[in-house]
Formats: structure tokens, sequence, C-alpha cells
């Protein structure tokens, strides 16, 4: 019985080590720890703010400094009007904005409370949490200074936080649109990337082979029909998020659809790309978890991309998704209209081309 047990661990050894997909079993546990081991960081810093000082003197400026010294603003546009601060907070441009009047200056000196408007985006709520917090902090401190520099009771600095989208800072209202987004794009890819690999383990690759049809009417025979369940996928999921949970769209529904349908391109495409590497479905499997996990982790669903290691967010700006989920809030959430998603549209459009091209060059119409 023994002598028996060994030469099956023995045969079995053999085979695993032959296997090119064992291998993958240890890279991507490495790949993974590494990757999400730096990307994940629930600390809020470098949040993009925007900023309409219109008293500009320096009062005002040594304000704006300490905002930026704190290290969780990060200042990335000065704005004309307070219009242009909720727009860049619409397009997603912003998260954070700063409105400091014309009679700031002059209400610190003649003995008055100082108002200052901070406008938070509210479609982020761990953001928004820790943005009115640190808010309040640095108003706090700087009236604080002020007794401290000129003696006795001084004029406070009044922080007049408002929290736009989302004001009760919700958190399903921040994670269900994003969710919509990997659901969708789970989807997709496990859909499509078992599907030549499915041809290749039934044998009908040769009747395939024999037909006069190019590889790009190939790939695209297998992404339409797949495209059309993607679709009715992200109503079915957008209908059950309005009826379910209770989050209305406040943009436009047809835009919506219109993006996402820009969206299930690239994110089909990469099942077929996945479908050409792999010989099995097994190894189909593991490539696919090889994207979703950083689909997931580091898409901007769970944590906020802007304080990634540069390397990392790097890789984040080759995945669909996040930007899927930019428009998905930015339409959900903030009621934003074509002209503000014009760049997470574009790059999609992009990579749609770029991983389409590619997964039709990766086919061989013929057996390996």
């Amino acid at each position: 019985m023994f002598a028996g047990l060994a030469a099956m661990i023995y045969k079995e050894m053999i085979q695993v080590r032959r296997d090119p997909a064992t291998r993958v079993v240890f890279v991507i546990p490495v790949i993974q720890l590494i990757v999400f081991g730096y990307a994940i960081d629930t600390d809020v810093r470098h949040i993009p703010t925007v900023v309409f000082n219109s008293d500009r003197r320096t009062a005002s400026r040594e304000l704006l400094s300490r905002f930026e010294t704190t290290d969780v603003f990060r200042i990335v546009e000065e704005s004309p009007d307070v219009a242009g601060v909720r727009d860049a907070i619409v397009a997603g441009r912003a998260k954070v904005g700063i409105v400091i009047p014309a009679d700031y200056s002059d209400a610190l000196l003649n003995g008055r409370s100082a108002q200052v408007q901070v406008l938070i985006d509210g479609s982020d709520n761990t953001v928004a949490t820790q943005v009115l917090s640190v808010a309040n902090g640095i108003a706090r401190d700087g009236s604080l200074r002020r007794m401290d520099v000129h003696g006795g009771p001084q004029p406070a600095i009044s922080l007049r936080p408002k929290v736009l989208f989302n004001e009760e800072v919700e958190s399903d209202h921040f994670f269900i649109p994003g969710l919509v987004g990997i659901i969708l794009q789970l989807t997709t890819v496990f859909l499509t990337a078992f599907s030549i690999v499915r041809e290749r383990e039934r044998g009908t690759m040769e009747q395939l082979m024999v037909t006069p049809v190019s590889r790009w009417a190939l790939i695209g025979g297998k992404l339409i029909p797949y495209a059309l369940i993607g679709i009715v996928e992200t109503c079915l999921v957008l209908t059950l998020m309005v009826v379910v949970f209770g989050i209305p769209i406040a943009g436009s529904t047809a835009l919506l659809l219109s993006l996402s349908v820009v969206f299930l391109l690239p994110s089909l495409g990469l099942g077929i790309f996945i479908s050409t590497l792999a010989t099995n479905q097994a190894q189909a499997t593991q490539l696919s978890l090889l994207i979703m996990l950083p689909s997931i982790l580091l898409s901007g669903f769970f944590f906020p991309r802007e304080q990634m290691p540069d390397i990392i967010w790097a890789l984040s700006c080759v995945i669909p998704v996040t930007y899927y989920i930019q428009i998905l809030r930015g339409i959900i959430l903030r009621g934003a209209e074509a002209w503000h998603l014009w760049q997470p549209t574009l790059i999609l459009a992009v990579l749609s081309i770029v991983i389409l091209a590619g997964a039709t060059w990766r086919f061989q119409k013929r057996l390996e």
C-alpha cells in the first residue's frame, strides 16, 4: 500500500512540476502581496483641492499655507469664482474647495469673525469625514495662534463646511456605485475569458480554422453577444441600485448607459485577451483573478488613489474600471455632464482600441 502511495506521490509531483499553471500559483500571491501591501493605505493625504481666494492678502495666504502643510490637502487649481470651485468638484478634478471672501483680512483686522467656506465632495465618504475633521482643526489652530500672538481674545476664523452631493455622508452612496463597476467587470471578464479556451478544449477550433473568417471577425463574433449580455447586466444592476438601495441617478441616465458601453469594450477585451493566453480553464481562472484583485483594490473603489506610490498609481491607470468608477460616481452622485467626464471617457476609448487590438493580434486562427 505504501509503495503504491509513494509512486502516486512521485507521479503527481512530476506532473505538478511540468504544469506551467503551477508556477503561476506561486507567482500570483507574491505579486499581490507586494503590490497591495504598498498600495493599501487608509490614511487620507494629498486630497486634490481647488481654491477661490478673493482676498489675496497675507492673512489669507497664511491660511492656505496651513491647509497645505497638513499634507492632507494638495492645491491643484485656483478658480476665478465660486462657480468654478463647484464645477471642479463636479468634474472630479478636486474633492475639496476652499472659498476665502474678499473681506477675510478686513474682518480679522476689525475684530470680526472671518468666515471661510469649505466645499467637500460627499460622494467619497472616507475623504469627506477626514476633511471635515482636519479643516475644523485648522480653523481652531488659527484662532489659537492669533490669541498667542496678539494676546487676549481675538476674532476667530469661522469655518463653514458644506458637504456636497451626500450631505449625510452615507457610506452606501460611496460604495454601491463603485460596486456596480466592479460587478460588471467581474462578469464580463469571466464570461469572455473562457470563450477561446473552451473552443480549444472542445476541439471546435479545427472547425474555425477552415472557415474563411478573419481574426477580427472571430473576435467580434465572440465579443458582440457578450456585449449585449453586459448591457442587460448594466441595466439590471443600476435598476437594483435605485430601487433596492434608494440611490437615485442625479445625472443623465442615457449618458450613463452610453458611457457604460464604452467601458464594456475594454472589459470584454480583457477577457478575450486572457483566453488567448490560457491553454485551459484553470489558467484562465488564475489569470482572471490576477486582473480582478487589482481592479478591486487599486481602482479607487475602496482606497483613494491619491496616496498610492507612483508605480502603483501608474498600474491603476491601465485598469479600465478605474475610469468607469469615476464616471459612475460622477453621474450618479454629482450629476456630472459629458464635458465633465471627457478625460475618463477618452482614456476608456483608448484602452478599448489597445486591448482589442492586442487580443486580435494574440489570437491565432490555428491549433497550438
